[in-house]
């Protein structure tokens, strides 16, 4: 169970090791099962860890179709976009491609954040970047928080989309994932064709893949994220994808993309330090509210529920 579905499970979503994860941080619905049964099976069995119900029209219509997974028809895109329409619409100030070079406290107890191009003053912060990047801009009176920061590291993952036209899948399904111990370097493959073939344009008898390679194995296979060469991470999709699927045939099109340090890792110890940075947050009074991946789930839904409690929380203290 441990080095098949767990391993393979914890590749597929984290992109990381298994055997160096916390149970309780990165999954705790299993944590809270085997607190309340002695057991995970039995626990899950009998319900334990199970969420508040939540209900809306669309969540009633996910369960009357039974859903598995949904999309945008224009894709994920679409997500950013809207709230960029959005924000656009409620006269928010936007300052894109712009990356912060330093946080500053002044005298009136507010923030200075120092840019390429000037500087913006807050009240308040709310920083959804990387807990490593956050570090790496807070003054040095904030250095505990930092050293906290800096505990919660992340991982580098490379995927390649490839579409193979004239060409058939053997299976359905939402993918596979690969346990470590059959090929590391493979995290596993997500069968998009099957899942939404409202997106496969003009050509009908065609097939979309996207290969996830990496993780916490990244160097050790493919070397530094940095400088590793788009055509070795191709050829190594293609070659799972041949060998694992049987598709024999060269891709119409491919994307090869690495995306740097993009997942944290929960590793054992992450609940302590998500206790020192916030018990660091409130003795210090920091105007400073830590959304994102880093903290409290990986997943677009965990990121965006982080981001709607930061604001009820600074929306309860201004009443």
């Amino acid at each position: 169970l441990a080095d098949v579905a767990i391993d393979s499970l914890c590749r597929g979503v984290f992109a990381g090791d298994c055997r160096a994860l916390s149970l309780r941080s990165c999954f705790p619905a299993l944590f809270e099962a085997e607190q309340r049964h002695r057991s995970v099976l039995l626990g899950m069995a009998l319900g334990a860890g199970k969420g508040p119900a939540l209900d809306s029209a669309l969540i009633r219509r996910a369960r009357a179709e039974r859903w598995s997974q949904w999309s945008l028809r224009s894709g994920m895109e679409t997500l950013p976009e809207a709230l960029l329409d959005f924000t656009h619409s409620h006269g928010v100030e936007l300052h894109c491609h712009a990356a912060p070079k330093r946080l500053q406290r002044t005298a009136d107890q507010r923030w200075q954040i120092i840019l390429e191009d000037g500087s913006i003053m807050a009240d308040h912060v709310i920083s959804a970047i990387p807990a490593g990047a956050l570090a790496d801009l807070l003054p040095d009176e904030a250095r505990p928080l930092a050293q906290a920061l800096r505990g919660i590291q992340a991982v580098s993952v490379g995927v390649v989309n490839l579409q193979y036209d004239d060409a058939t899948l053997p299976v359905t399904g939402f993918g596979h994932l690969v346990p470590s111990f059959e090929n590391s370097s493979l995290l596993g493959i997500v069968y998009d064709s099957v899942a939404f073939p409202e997106q496969n344009g003009a050509k009908g008898n065609s097939i979309r893949l996207t290969v996830m390679l990496g993780g916490a194995w990244f160097t050790q296979s493919f070397g530094d994220p940095e400088t590793v060469l788009p055509a070795t991470l191709l050829h190594q999709a293609q070659e799972a994808v041949r060998t694992q699927l049987g598709v024999l045939a060269t891709p119409s099109h491919s994307i090869v993309m690495v995306h740097k340090a993009c997942l944290p890792q929960y590793t054992l110890g992450h609940c302590q330090r998500i206790e020192t940075i916030t018990r660091y947050l409130q003795q210090e009074g920091l105007p400073l509210s830590l959304v994102g991946a880093s903290y409290e789930g990986v997943s677009v839904i965990d990121c965006l529920y982080s981001a709607k409690m930061a604001v009820a929380r600074l929306l309860g203290q201004a009443c």
